[in-house]
This record gives C-alpha cells, structure tokens and sequence, in this order.
C-alpha cells in the first residue's frame, strides 16, 4: 500500500460483554485497518478461564499476547469502550512500561478518565444492577430478566466483575508511581443520547496524555458501539495515525 501496512485497531469490550459489537467494524472501518477484538477471560473464545478483577490478573492475562503482536513495530491503534476504554489505557502503559512501541492512537468511547469519581456499581445488588443496566438500554425485560433467568446466572456474575476490574484499573491509575502521562494522542468519543458519559467528561482525558485530544461525538447512547459510525470514526482516524511517527517514552505528570 502507498502509506505502507495497515494499521491494526485492537479493541475491548464494555462490562457484561464478549466482543460481538465489533463484528461489524471488520468492514465498516474501511481500507488500511485491520480490527481484531480481544476478549476478556471468562467470555468467548476464554469462557473458560477465570475472570479477571485487578490490574495484576489482567495484566497477566493480556499483556503477553498483545506484546508479541505490537514487537514487529507496526502501527496499531488501541480501542475501548466503556470499560474497555481503561482497559486499553492500562495495557498502553503497560507496554510502554516494557519497552515496546507505543501505539499510535489511543481511542476511548463512552469511557471517563481514571481521575473521574465513579458509582460503585460494583456494589450495587442485583435488582439495582438489573435496573442501572436498563436505564442503558442493556438489559432483558419480563421473564428474560426474573430471577433466576439465564440472564441472572450467566450476565451479571460478568458484569459485576468487569465492574471491579474498572474500579481497580482506575485506582491503579492514580496510584501507579509517578502518575506518567501516554506520548500517544487521544481519541475520546461520547454518544450524542448517552446518560452515562457525556463530552464533558470525556475532556477530561487531555490530563492523561502528552499528545492532542480530540473529542468527537455519535448519534446513540452508551452503546454506540454497535451502531456504524463509531467504526468509520475509527477507521478515519486510524488512516491519520498511520502517517503520524509515535512520540517515545512516557512522561511524569500529576493528574491530582
């Protein structure tokens, strides 16, 4: 290709969920990107292993494969949503930690800055996570929803797990040593109907990276992520990226 090889766009999913609402991105991003969705332990194509609940586990889980991958240096992007917006955030620190490449775009949707207060979700019992996740728009209604439904024993157990990994991915991201700041630019994108995250919070990312901020915003709600024009977004901005030259290193800062 003219701007030479693709750009490989890894993205992960938002709590409770495999990695099915990028099934559509593999085409709707466009020339120049390859899109592979990494799961999660504990859904998919890992259903089997054990869920992962702190920096460490995840770290453990994912950082090995993705390293191989990235060690060629050719350009790659990271995408999360919601709480895969700080799971791609962790795992870019991590392999610049290591000495890889840096990526050459971090993009968030629908995910505020660690530094953000969050609910504590996580606490929440299991008719109120039932009632926080229809308010999104994610959750079953009558019998699919009753106690004791497929979606109570099967759903939940996930997503309340997902939901104290992120709190544990954001206190790792205030309390990791010298709070260093991502050289890589940030994409953070909001849906226009979200309830959650709105564009304010989004802004807030500029506190977490030497590089430019761009927010964008979507038409839908939290989940526009199965929606098609997150992946066009993407996929525009990842042809950007590709003729951009990574800044190395990290630098310190304070996001107090």
């Amino acid at each position: 290709m003219r701007d030479g090889p693709p750009v490989t766009l890894y993205c992960f999913a938002h709590a409770g969920a495999g990695v099915s609402a990028f099934a559509h991105w593999r085409t709707a991003t466009g020339d120049g990107v390859r899109v592979s969705p990494l799961p999660l332990p504990g859904r998919g194509t890992r259903r089997r292993e054990a869920r992962v609940t702190s920096r460490e586990a995840l770290l453990d889980a994912l950082l090995d494969p993705l390293a191989e991958q990235v060690a060629d240096g050719r350009p790659y992007a990271l995408y999360g949503h919601s709480l895969g917006g700080i799971v791609a955030h962790t795992l870019a620190h991590a392999l610049l930690g290591a000495g890889l490449p840096a990526p050459r775009l971090l993009a968030v949707g629908a995910s505020p800055p660690p530094h953000t207060p969050a609910p504590h979700h996580e606490d929440l019992s299991d008719a109120q996570l039932l009632r926080f996740t229809s308010d999104l728009d994610a959750a079953p209604t009558g019998l699919l929803a009753a106690p004791g439904s497929l979606y109570h024993r099967r759903v939940l157990p996930v997503l309340r797990d997902d939901l104290r990994l992120a709190a544990a991915l954001r206190t790792a991201a205030l309390t990791d040593a010298a709070h260093r700041l991502l050289p890589v630019p940030v994409l953070a994108v909001d849906g226009l109907e979200d309830p959650v995250v709105g564009a304010a919070a989004l802004d807030g990312w500029a506190r977490w990276t030497t590089g430019r901020l761009v927010r964008r915003t979507v038409p839908g709600g939290h989940f526009f992520v199965r929606g098609p024009q997150a992946p066009r977004l993407l996929g525009r901005a990842c042809r950007v990226a590709r003729r951009t030259r990574p800044v190395p290193g990290l630098t310190t800062g304070g996001q107090q």
